[in-house]
Order: structure tokens, then sequence, then C-alpha cells
């Protein structure tokens, strides 16, 4: 005969492994690039977005009020001979963006000379501010994300 006790401990241990085993909610990473100053006409920014390691959205904003739009994967191709990978806008323009050191290297076509872009903290700066949970850690860590989930 089962003890009721042992039976109720069973139970709770089954309980607690099947909520280990279950996946964890949806993690979302982003990888943030920029070129220029935020806040002036001349800036364009990247955001490289992840969930579940597999590769989901390109944004791409410019401009004082930072005009936002989606940009769409294209696949691998080559700058300057170096393999790199493409993204490409509403209108069918298409960028070619190279992973480069810590940087990222944005050109408007295979030969072209590219843009370099850094990678931006999104964060609290001196506690003021808010804190960008998703947000990859620093620029080794947004290398990574675009090496793994971008350039294959």
């Amino acid at each position: 005969m089962h003890h009721p006790a042992l039976t109720g401990a069973f139970a709770v241990a089954l309980g607690i492994g099947a909520l280990a085993a279950r996946p964890a909610h949806a993690q979302n990473r982003v990888a943030n690039y920029g070129f220029g100053q935020p806040g002036t006409a001349t800036y364009e920014h990247f955001s490289f977005w992840t969930k579940d390691g597999r590769r989901t959205d390109v944004q791409y904003a410019y401009g004082k009020d930072r005009k936002d739009t989606q940009l769409g994967y294209a696949g691998l191709g080559r700058l300057n001979g170096q393999r790199c990978f493409k993204v490409r806008f509403p209108n069918r323009h298409t960028l070619y963006l190279l992973p480069s050191g810590t940087t990222l290297r944005v050109a408007t076509s295979p030969n072209a000379m590219p843009k370099t872009f850094a990678w931006e903290y999104e964060g609290p700066v001196n506690g003021v501010g808010t804190n960008c949970s998703v947000c990859v850690a620093d620029a080794a860590a947004a290398m990574q994300l675009l090496r793994t989930h971008y350039l294959r």
C-alpha cells in the first residue's frame, strides 16, 4: 500500500520536474548599431532582433526624429569581396552589411565604400533612463548576435 505523504511528495516532485522541462517564455534579444549623432539629420540606426535564438526583425531609423522602417533579411552576399548579409527596404533597395571587429560596415552596393556603424548602448546613463532588458550587454555580444543569426 502506498503512503499518502510519499505519493503527494512524488506528485509535487513530478510537477516541479514538468515545470522545469517546459520551455521558458520567448526570449527576445536586440543588437543596436548607429552612425552619426542621435538627434541630428544625419543619424542612422539599425536594430537586429532575435526571438528564441532565431533571426526575426531588422529595423532602420534615420534622421533627427528617427523615422522608422522595417527591413527584410535578404540573405548572404559579398561586400568588397568579403562575406556579408543583405537587408532590403520595402521599396526593394538593398544594403550590404559586413560585421567587422566590433563594428558594422554598411554599403549601398557590393563594391561601394561602406559607412561604419558602432554598437549603441541602450539604457541608463549616470543612473538616468530605463534599462533595456532585451538589449545585448556590449559590442562583443552584439557582434556575436549578428554573426550567429544574420551571417549564416
